[in-house]
Parts: structure tokens; sequence; C-alpha cells
């Protein structure tokens, strides 16, 4: 099966990518309800995930973002003011099933 992706241009793909990223990092801020535990268990990725992919993205080209600056983009704020508003104690049931999915790229 072919790829319609294939016949755009790599700078529009670029774009279409970026834009799809954009979307999704808005969706989780405005999401605070959804726990990365519960994204963990049912995607295998969270929003600490993006921002780590953010950054190694950014560590491939050689740009000066460090951890603490990729999460604040993903978060929309800072990583420790997102815990405190919005991040809720695992249950037990969470954390085993956390415990029992591979967390994906790492």
């Amino acid at each position: 099966m072919t790829n319609p992706m294939n016949g755009i241009d790599p700078a529009t793909r670029t774009e279409l990518e970026a834009a799809v990223f954009r979307r999704l990092v808005s969706h989780l801020r405005n999401r605070t309800d959804v726990q990365n535990i519960d994204l963990m268990n049912l995607a295998g990725f969270c929003r600490n995930c993006l921002s780590n992919w953010l950054k190694d993205a950014a560590d491939e080209r050689g740009l000066d973002l460090s951890k603490d600056q990729s999460r604040e983009h993903v978060y929309g704020m800072p990583y420790e003011d997102w815990k405190r508003k919005h991040q809720t104690e695992a249950s037990p049931d969470q954390q085993a099933r956390f415990a029992a999915v591979p967390p994906a790229g790492h």
C-alpha cells in the first residue's frame, strides 16, 4: 500500500506534521483531567514522553533546549506547577497496569 503522504513535498509534509504536533499539545493542555499514567497505560506515551522527544530533536540539531524548557512547552506552564494543579495520586490499579506496559521510545 502506498503512503499518500509520499506525494507531498518535504517542506509541506513537515508543516503538516508540525501542525499535528501543535494540535496534540494544545489538546493535552486543555485535557488536564487526563492523567499521564492513563495516557501511558492506554497509549504507551504521555506528556513527559512528548517533551523528551522534543528535547531529543533539539539535541540532535545542536539546539540549547533544557528538559525543563521542553516540558514547559508541552505542558504550557512549568512542570512543577502542572503537577501541583492537575496531577493526582495514581491508584494501585493504575500503577499495576503501568508496570505491565513498556513505555514507548524509552
